[in-house]
């Protein structure tokens, strides 16, 4: 059995090729809202069935403008902000998980970017944190 590094989870904006910049920590989050049905014959016990299901993408990471030769980010959480949410408030693309190796499973889907954070501590890496809302379907692939 093969165990994932968590390096190799990654999020992308806008397409494969879009890597967040400086992202640290990743997570996807998948809940099902199961309806209740219980009745008058369901014996005192709780009855449910499906329901609705929703998703979510926590990001965090070094907070940067400027990559490592000093050229201005075109995807880092700055970029993101602007674009995303101060100057249109339009959904982003997205896909986690490794698209470069082979047989690995990616989740793709499409959402709204739902808070951003930036801290700075004194004389500390400053970082930021970014959360997405998924709409509609969350999409699974294998590369």
């Amino acid at each position: 059995m093969a165990i994932l590094n968590g390096t190799e989870l990654k999020v992308y904006s806008a397409g494969t090729t879009n890597l967040v910049a400086f992202a640290q920590n990743c997570t996807l989050n998948v809940n099902h809202s199961p309806r209740e049905i219980t009745n008058k014959e369901s014996g005192g016990f709780k009855e449910i069935l499906e329901g609705l299901r929703d998703f979510s993408i926590d990001v965090d990471g070094a907070y940067a403008w400027t990559n490592a030769a000093g050229v201005a980010l075109t995807n880092g959480v700055d970029d993101t902000l602007e674009t995303n949410v101060l100057n249109a408030r339009q959904a982003v693309t997205f896909i986690f998980g490794d698209t470069a190796t082979t047989s690995d499973v990616s989740y793709s889907g499409s959402g709204y970017i739902t808070s951003v954070s930036m801290t700075g501590g004194t004389e500390d890496s400053a970082t930021f944190s970014l959360s997405i809302e998924g709409t509609g379907v969350l999409t699974q692939a294998i590369q």
